[in-house]
C-alpha cells in the first residue's frame, strides 16, 4: 500500500489507499498473517497498517505468525504496538507456528494438532470482540 504524502490520522489518504480503505471499513475484525524476519514482520504489513487510520479503530484484532523456533511470536510483539497507536482492540489470544516448513506435509496439509485449537479459541474470541465493539461504534462516538 503505497504512502502518500498526507497524514492518515487526518483522513488524508494516498489515493491508492481509497479501495484498500474501503475493503477495511467494511469489516468488524482482523487476523494479520505474518512472518517473522529478523526479529520482526515485514515492511508490506506495517506499510498496510499506516496507509489508512480511521478504518482500523475500534476493531479486534489477532495474529497468526509463523516462522523459526519462535513461531514468529517476537513479530507479533511490535506489531501489538502498532495496532494499539491504531486504536485497535488487541485480543492477546494468537496462533504461533514454529518452525514453519515441518508444520505441513508434502500435500500441504498443516499437520501441527495445536495450531487448529488455537485458531478456534482465537476465532471464538474475535467474534465476541468485533460483536461487542460494532454495536460500541454504531451507538457510541468516538473521536481518537
Amino acid at each position: 500500500m503505497p504512502m502518500g504524502t498526507g497524514a492518515p490520522r487526518l483522513g488524508q489518504y494516498h489515493p491508492d489507499a481509497q479501495a484498500f480503505a474501503a475493503r477495511i471499513a467494511s469489516a468488524d475484525a482482523f487476523v494479520l498473517v505474518t512472518p517473522e524476519y529478523n526479529h520482526g514482520y515485514p515492511a508490506s504489513l506495517k506499510s498496510a497498517l499506516d496507509a489508512i487510520f480511521r478504518e482500523w479503530t475500534l476493531k479486534p484484532v489477532s495474529f497468526v505468525s509463523y516462522g523459526g523456533a519462535t513461531g514468529g511470536i517476537r513479530a507479533v510483539e511490535q506489531l501489538r504496538q502498532v495496532v494499539a497507536e491504531l486504536h485497535m482492540q488487541d485480543i492477546q489470544a494468537s496462533v504461533s507456528i514454529p518452525f514453519v516448513f515441518r508444520a505441513f506435509d508434502d500435500a500441504g496439509v498443516l499437520t501441527d494438532t495445536v495450531a487448529p485449537k488455537a485458531a478456534l479459541s482465537v476465532l471464538n474470541q474475535l467474534d465476541w470482540f468485533a460483536s461487542a465493539l460494532k454495536h460500541g461504534r454504531e451507538t457510541t462516538p468516538f473521536k481518537p
